[in-house]
């Protein structure tokens, strides 16, 4: 069921990846302003963490949840009857407010009941499935888009919304173990951010994660364009090459399930940084003397498998510390994490148009800067 929750990301941007060249040619719009649908999710997404977390210290999760599903479920509504460009941003905008709130929980009620590597071994079996989403979801959204149109992308997110809302009220039980006291107020709400931000474990882990999910959220982004306008992949094409990426992250998480409790946190995030660097720099270097896609696909899921390993295990080791503010430290994570993705790819979409290698230089900057941070602040035991 978390992972369902937590699969909610991956799908509202995975499913409608395929149809994102239709959508700027049926709306009247440049690839830029269709790129907005993801980088807008993706920043509202983040901003909108600042809530839920608090909240749901203080009301349980289960009320918090149901209550952004129901927001995700009218916002996918509206997406599915934009008539322009600027009404579809704005609506993807809400749904990324609804979805905020079941992805941050579903971290957090893992921190309910787990501690350290337990946890991160946790995480990682969601991010296991979860991994399956983003395999199966461009493939979908390859076949409806020439079938049904763009529009029933999100006519099938809204069925999912519904479908996980249903799950969610007949079987999700509470699992916070004592509300805190404070009354709901601005200053309660934000004050409980204060010693979260400044534990130097949250930092460092978020960080990490923050450098680590702007890469791959890079990829999710402009792989469509790249992809299909300069390697030239029909849409159902494009969702394969994506899928092969998606296992990539599916078998990082895998080993993170299988070794984190062994080898903990430190060295299975030292691991994944060496992932993470040599798939973003692979990229670069295979783009730039080769005119294959799989210059682009094979040293991404290298990139992804890095991801697998370093996000569970960072996200364990950002919310450790904190029993009793595990939801306001997994919102301040997901802000982190989420805002840098966003201002990256956005970044990214001014200078991506025409121009194949800035993808990947940006995911190579980013797994390089990864790596060398997990490098220096978990260096190797000495021998």
């Amino acid at each position: 069921m978390l992972a369902m929750l937590t699969a909610l990301g991956p799908l509202s941007t995975d499913l409608y990846l395929p149809s994102l060249p239709a959508m700027a040619k049926t709306l009247g719009t440049d690839l830029a302003r269709v790129q907005l649908t993801l980088s807008v999710y993706l920043l509202a997404f983040a901003l909108s963490q600042i809530v839920y977390g608090p909240v749901a210290d203080r009301m349980g999760r289960r009320p918090v949840i149901l209550a952004g599903l129901a927001l995700y479920c009218v916002a996918s509504a509206a997406c599915a009857f934009a008539t322009s460009i600027d009404m579809l941003i704005a609506a993807r905008a809400l749904q990324a407010i609804g979805a905020a709130g079941p992805i941050v929980l579903g971290r957090a009620i893992v921190r309910d009941i787990y501690e350290g590597p337990q946890a991160a071994r946790e995480l990682s079996r969601m991010g296991m499935l979860m991994g399956l989403v983003p395999a199966v979801a461009p493939l979908i959204g390859g076949v409806l888009e020439p079938l049904f149109g763009w529009r029933a992308s999100f006519a099938a997110l809204l069925a999912g919304g519904l479908a996980m809302t249903a799950v969610v009220a007949l079987m999700l039980p509470e699992t916070i173990r004592a509300r805190r006291p404070e009354r709901l107020s601005a200053a309660s709400l934000f004050g409980g951010f204060a010693p979260v931000l400044r534990h130097p474990a949250f930092r460092l882990n978020a960080a990490l994660a923050g450098l680590t999910f702007a890469g791959l959220f890079s990829f999710i982004s402009g792989s469509s364009f790249v992809l299909q306008t300069a390697y030239g992949l029909s849409p159902l094409q494009f969702a394969f090459s994506f899928g092969f990426v998606c296992i990539g992250f599916i078998a990082g998480a895998t080993v993170t399930q299988t070794v984190v409790s062994r080898w903990g946190l430190s060295r299975t995030i030292r691991t994944g940084g060496v992932c993470l660097a040599l798939g973003g720099v692979g990229m670069l270097v295979c783009a730039a003397l080769s005119a294959s896609s799989l210059a682009i696909t094979l040293p991404m899921a290298l990139y992804a498998a890095g991801v697998g390993l370093v996000l569970p295990s960072a996200s364990a080791g950002a919310m450790m510390p904190f029993v009793d503010r595990a939801g306001a430290a997994s919102s301040a994570q997901g802000l982190i994490q989420g805002t840098f993705a966003a201002a990256t790819a956005a970044l990214m979409a001014a200078f991506l148009d025409g121009r194949p290698l800035v993808m990947p230089a940006v995911i190579a900057l980013m797994g390089l800067a990864a790596a060398v941070l997990a490098r220096l602040r978990f260096p190797a035991p000495a021998a």
